[in-house]
Order: C-alpha cells, then sequence, then structure tokens
C-alpha cells in the first residue's frame, strides 16, 4: 500500500500524517508513508484544501482531518478491496 500524505504542514497535516502512522502501525499494514509538502505535486493531485491523503494513487480525503477510528476503518476497508 502506498499512502501520501498532502500538505504543507499546517497543524492538521501534521495530525492526519501522526493519524495515518498510528493506524498503519495498529493495523499492521505493510504501506510506504510518504508526507508530501511540494506545492506542485499536491496541485498534480488536484487538491486545492489540505490535508488530503492519497492511498495507492487515489485521493481518498481531502480538506478534512478525520478521527482516528475514522482513518483505521477507511484503510482497513481499502486493505480488504485488494
Amino acid at each position: 500500500m502506498e499512502i501520501k500524505v498532502l500538505g504543507p504542514g499546517c497543524v492538521k497535516c501534521r495530525g492526519l500524517a501522526h493519524r495515518v502512522e498510528k493506524a498503519v502501525a495498529s493495523l499492521q499494514l505493510s504501506a510506504h508513508i510518504e508526507k508530501v509538502d511540494d506545492l506542485n505535486e499536491i496541485m498534480r493531485f488536484g487538491v486545492l484544501q489540505t490535508p488530503a491523503l492519497v492511498v495507492d494513487g487515489e485521493v481518498v480525503i481531502r480538506g478534512d482531518l478525520p478521527s482516528y477510528k475514522a482513518i483505521c476503518k477507511l484503510l482497513e476497508d481499502l486493505k480488504n478491496k485488494e
């Protein structure tokens, strides 16, 4: 699983990155997490509001900081789709 956390480093962006890292560890997922703060790269995903979360090339969250439980559920659901 390839995960990208998109955002310039604001509080919400750091919060999303932390929750994603915690969820990946808790769920014992095999995932590569990358933090992307370059605005040109973020724009390539069509994201205008950060934070955003990209999983396997698909933007699954944009402009929101979901709860840890919501992130766990999202990642579990995406894993089960594989």
